[in-house]
């Protein structure tokens, strides 16, 4: 891609509010897997998603709206799919860097009385492994900074980081250095959480469609992110699952232009 076009559609990107601001020209190459960022496991591969990875994107979407009733369906279906606890809460735990801390908060509250529902009937859930130490102070930011351009596939600069600095310290140090670092849930596990979250949001267009392409980028493929729609769509989230289908559908377009 020529340098021109490159600055342009990165300009494009950078103009989001929110994190995920991508390259668009960056190609689906770049894998991430938990524990070793620069590894891909066959499980994220171009075959179908199993049921536990798209039940991600349902308990992420149920939280960004509020809905708790359906909530505490997606946690089961997860947890009856192969979700471990852990994997559950850091899927909440996430969620409050896209649809903030109340959302964040009320999620986890359910999946308290789901376990605890789900213990008194007998039911004996896998508690997972809890997190690596992450890196903290300056390291944080050089360590988020290292993961936002492993995931975006560029480095991320840009007038709008000129204007806010503050929001770039906090994009790089603490979502893709603190959270991002956490090894219990890989990262296109984080970024099935996130596409569910913004799909399931009106306004946040632009976002979604840069997190759909660094879906792309960390090794989903587009028929993967189909099956995430249809899912959604399953959870009477129709509205949602079109927009993901929109976003995935301006990528492709995109990309079959360079």
């Amino acid at each position: 891609m020529r340098t021109s076009t490159f600055v342009q559609r990165l300009g494009v990107a950078l103009a989001l509010a929110a994190a995920g601001v991508v390259n668009a020209s960056a190609s689906p190459a770049a894998a991430t897997n938990s524990g070793d960022p620069t590894t891909m496991t066959a499980e994220h591969t171009a075959s179908p998603l199993s049921n536990k990875q798209l039940a991600i994107a349902p308990i992420a979407a149920m939280t960004a709206i509020g809905d708790m009733p359906a909530l505490d369906a997606a946690l089961n279906r997860g947890l009856d799919a192969g979700l471990t606890i852990s994997e559950s809460k850091e899927i909440l735990v996430q969620m409050y860097a896209y649809t903030g801390f109340p959302r964040s908060l009320n999620g986890l509250s359910a999946l308290m009385k789901v376990l605890k529902a789900r213990k008194q009937r007998g039911i004996s859930d896998a508690p997972g492994r809890e997190p690596g130490p992450v890196p903290a102070g300056d390291q944080a930011l050089a360590a988020g900074t290292a993961n936002q351009t492993q995931l975006t596939g560029a480095p991320v600069k840009g007038p709008l980081f000129d204007f806010a600095p503050a929001i770039d310290q906090f994009l790089k140090a603490h979502l893709f250095g603190d959270i991002f670092a956490r090894d219990n849930l890989d990262w296109p596990s984080r970024e099935l959480a996130t596409i569910g979250a913004l799909a399931a949001l009106t306004g946040v267009e632009s976002q979604l469609q840069s997190h759909v392409r660094i879906s792309l980028h960390v090794g989903i493929s587009a028929a993967q992110i189909r099956q995430v729609a249809q899912r959604l769509s399953d959870a009477s989230q129709d509205a949602a699952a079109q927009r993901m289908r929109d976003a995935l559908e301006k990528n492709l377009a995109a990309s079959a232009k360079q």
